[in-house]
């Protein structure tokens, strides 16, 4: 996999860390930011990340996780699993005062597309 580049989700209005993850294993892969343990953070959200694809897969559901939003009472955790790689996700943590949620879901929509993985 190629290095990633996680600066850019920086610009998020609140941003407090990043990291890209792999689901399967729970591995951080990259990560950028101090304020949150993100190794620990990565294990632990990839049970996440499980756990709803195992509800969407026994209602038989055709349909896939866009993101999952986890609301703290000081910060949001948005989980993205990749849709070139839905085994990876992004994992972004906002100070949930400084930000704009709507807007930090697109922004990290756009972000996706730009990520290289080969």
């Amino acid at each position: 996999m190629a290095k990633v580049n996680l600066e850019p989700l920086r610009d998020i209005a609140g941003f407090m860390a990043a990291a890209l993850v792999d689901s399967e294993s729970g591995l951080l892969l990259a990560g950028d930011g101090a304020q949150v343990d993100l190794e620990a953070a990565a294990a632990s959200n990839a049970e996440v990340i499980r756990a709803k694809r195992k509800v969407i897969e026994s209602l038989n559901l055709s349909d896939s996780t866009e993101d999952i939003l986890i609301s703290l009472s000081g910060q949001y955790h948005l989980l993205r699993p990749l849709e070139c790689d839905p085994k990876l996700f992004l994992y972004l943590v906002l100070d949930r005062t400084k930000a704009n949620l709507a807007m930090a879901r697109h922004e990290l929509r756009l972000y996706e597309r730009t990520l290289d993985l080969a």
